[in-house]
Order: structure tokens, then sequence, then C-alpha cells
């Protein structure tokens, strides 16, 4: 008798125990507020702002009874926030983040933004009429590791040409992005790396020439340019969070690339973003706002497996693996959304840009 009482304690117990452990388990996930981090001024996180404005994250994190908050931050200091857990995802270059989760940076991606938005310019009467062009030329860039540079020695890299190290065939010069243009018009470097609005103010005020343009290049235009990242361990730990901040994500990439000029005009008017709303429309129109997850991925591992065997990389020893590591996708969330005409939108695969 007293086995038998002793053992229906000890399940009263262990029941209580289940439930209080679930109990505190759905608290935590209810509690949780997952932080995006957002910055004005940023014309490429334009699908940042219109899930903002249109109320796209508060619908998507409402219906899945989750809680979230926006953030402004300086967006060069996105990942340093988001490993210091001050935010927990945000957009960024995916060619300068890239780089540096081969030394350890702990964060996945998530989904495209957009293509487009950095473009190499030379001046309006130089020599130069293509990349193979600059051969030993010096080339004025934001950073070593920017993703304009990234990127054009990639570009290199397709043409055989060294792009990489001791031998690469032109030379790095580093400007703050707004003074590069000065530093073409001077004569200090033979061509230049900008990203928008920057490449689009310079061509128009300086007259330089496009060299090389991603909105358009056979290679770059089927690649993301910027992306959306996330922290791993807030993703391992709230994947539902996580799928809400995608669908929104999508979903608002989606409303811009149907209405760029609509989205230049709710940035202006929320203070996200200076300018005019003419050029702004017109830059996001430039661009290719179509989501995809798939795709997003495919951006990730194109660029990852050249940088790896450029050697820009040197740490990586599985490809496969690596990108597995940082890049998330998940069950239930539809690859990408269409904006329809009556406001509403619809899940679609998309196979190509």
């Amino acid at each position: 008798m007293k086995k038998i009482k002793s053992t229906a304690i000890a399940l009263v117990a262990l029941s209580l125990l289940i439930t209080g452990m679930t109990s505190c388990s759905k608290k935590d996930k209810s509690d949780f507020v997952f932080k995006i981090g957002t910055a004005n001024s940023g014309l490429c996180g334009a699908p940042l702002h219109i899930g903002i404005d249109k109320g796209i994250f508060e619908e998507e994190f409402g219906k899945a009874g989750l809680k979230f908050e926006t953030i402004e931050i300086n967006i060069q200091e996105a990942t340093a926030l988001c490993v210091s857990k001050k935010i927990d995802a945000s957009l960024g270059l995916a060619g300068s983040l890239i780089p540096q989760m081969d030394n350890g940076l702990d964060v996945s991606f998530l989904t495209g933004v957009h293509t487009g938005c950095t473009k190499f310019y030379v001046k309006a009467d130089s020599p130069y009429k293509t990349v193979a062009d600059l051969r030993g030329k010096t080339i004025g860039f934001p950073g070593v590791q920017d993703s304009s540079t990234i990127a054009f020695q990639r570009k290199y890299f397709d043409l055989g040409i060294p792009a990489f190290g001791p031998e690469a065939d032109f030379t790095i010069a580093v400007y703050n992005l707004p003074d590069l243009p000065l530093a073409l018009e001077n004569g200090a470097v033979e061509a230049v790396g900008l990203h928008d609005p920057i490449a689009y103010i310079a061509e128009r005020d300086y007259g330089f020439r496009n060299i090389l343009d991603t909105t358009s290049d056979e290679k770059f235009s089927q690649e993301y340019c910027c992306m959306t990242f996330v922290s791993n361990d807030v993703a391992q730990k709230y994947p539902e969070h996580t799928k809400a901040f995608i669908r929104a994500v999508l979903k608002a990439s989606a409303y811009v690339q149907a209405n760029p000029e609509d989205s230049a005009k709710l940035q202006i008017e929320n203070g996200q973003m200076s300018g005019d709303v003419e050029a702004n429309g017109y830059l996001l129109r430039t661009y290719n706002y179509t989501p995809s997850v798939n795709l997003a991925g495919k951006t990730v591992e194109n660029t990852i497996d050249q940088l790896v065997d450029m050697g820009v990389m040197q740490n990586i020893k599985d490809k496969a693996a690596f990108v597995k590591n940082h890049f998330i996708s998940f069950d239930g969330v539809p690859d990408s959304y269409v904006y329809n005409a009556d406001g509403t939108y619809s899940e679609t695969y998309v196979s190509k840009l």
C-alpha cells in the first residue's frame, strides 16, 4: 500500500513538474521580444521600413501571438549589435557579411531583399571600356572587404584575372564612401566602386561612366546584394519568431517590387529617408525586390564557392556544411510572395530573378 501511494505521489509530482516546465516554456516564448534592427537613411532597407509603415510586422507577429520591436541602429554596426544581443535580426550587404562569417560571425541569412545598388565607374573620358581594361590600375573602394570589393574580385576571377592576394592584378585604395567620387574626379584612382544613392548622385553630378552595374550584369543580377540575417542562437531558440520575421520581409519586399514610388513616398513621409520621391522611386524601380528564400540560398552558395576558391575565405574545409550553418530555411514558410493589385498576397515559387 505504501509503495502504491509513494508511486502515485511521484507521478503527481512528475506531472506537476512537466506542466510547470511546459507553462514556463510557453511563457518564455510568449514573453520573448524579437528585436529588428532598422536604419533610417538607408534606401536599400525599404522592406524593413515598409514592414513597419504598412503594419506587416505587426500582422505577422500578431497572428502567431508573438512580440517584436524595431530598433533604430547604425546599419554599419548591425552585425556587432546582433552578436551582442542588442538586436536579433536586420539586413546587410551579403558580400560584406560572408567574409566575416569565415572569422566566426555567428549569424545566418534568411531571405534575399534585392539585387543591384552597387556600381563601378570611370571618368567619362577614361580610355577604359571594360572591367578587364582595369588590370594593374588603382581602384577606389569603401573597404578591403566591402561588398563592392568582393564583387569586383569575383568579376576578375570569372575573367581569369588574378583577383586576390599579392598576385591580384589591381590595387585597392580605401576611401570613405562619400569621398570616392572626388578621388576619381581628381585622378587619385582610375575607377571606383560605389553604392547607391552615392553612386546615383556621383553619376548625375560628375558624369561618370558606368563600367559595371550589378543591377544589369549577367552574373550579379541573378544574386541578391542585400539580404536579411538573424542570430543563430535566436533562430534555434525562437524559430516561430524567426519565421514571422521571414514572412513579413518577404511580403514587404514584394510590396516594394510592385510599388516602388509609393514605397519611396512612405519612407520620406515617415522620416526613414531623405531626398526626392521621384529620384528615390526611380532607384527602387531599378533594383529587383522580388523576394525568394531559395535564391537567397543560391546567392550564399555561389559567393562562398568563389571566395573559398579565390582564397578570400581560408577557414572553410566543407563548403556545403558552412552554407548549412549560415543559411536557414523553415518548413511552412513560402519561398516568396507576390503583391496583388487588390492588396492581397499570393504565395509563389520563384525560380529566377
